[in-house]
């Protein structure tokens, strides 16, 4: 099904702006722009745009979910809710899911322990035991699939 799909974009990477954006992700982009892959970027939505609905369009109208894993990740609840939509893009739509760990241990990622598991018991305060319980599936489940893990980057060269 996703073969005959017209994608808007090619790669929606989801990621912490804090942990990644400056570092990691500018020179992912700018290497992808230059092999004229279409990225979507967050920067380029128009300032009076509502940013939650943008992005979930920008996440089905995109071929691969790049997900860049971090330590702060897990504190975005907009992250969280952005892996549950790319999740069931995955499901329904065949998009391509690409986990990259950056920083931290697939393993905390799967099973929400370590900091990345501290981090997210801190955005699961205050929500429901189901949303909670979405995230976890979602992280779990996206952490299962083989990615790239950032300690181990020299071996790709």
């Amino acid at each position: 099904m996703a073969s005959s799909r017209n994608w808007v974009f090619d790669v929606f990477p989801s990621f912490s702006g804090e942990d990644v954006r400056q570092n990691f992700l500018s020179h992912f982009i700018k290497e992808l722009d230059r092999k004229l892959i279409s990225v979507f970027k967050d920067s380029e939505i128009m300032k009076s745009q509502s940013i939650g609905p943008e992005l979930e369009q920008a996440i089905r109208d995109s071929r691969i979910a790049v997900v860049v894993f971090s330590k702060n990740y897990a504190s975005s609840s907009w992250c969280l809710d952005e892996l549950l939509e790319i999740k069931k893009c995955k499901e329904e739509l065949g998009q391509l899911v690409i986990p990259v760990f950056y920083g931290l241990d697939p393993s905390h990622v799967r099973k929400q322990s370590g900091d990345f598991g501290e981090v997210f018991e801190n955005t699961c305060h205050n929500r429901t035991e189901e949303v909670k319980n979405q995230w976890k599936q979602a992280l779990t489940d996206v952490a299962n699939i083989l990615g790239y893990h950032s300690r181990i980057w020299y071996h790709l060269i």
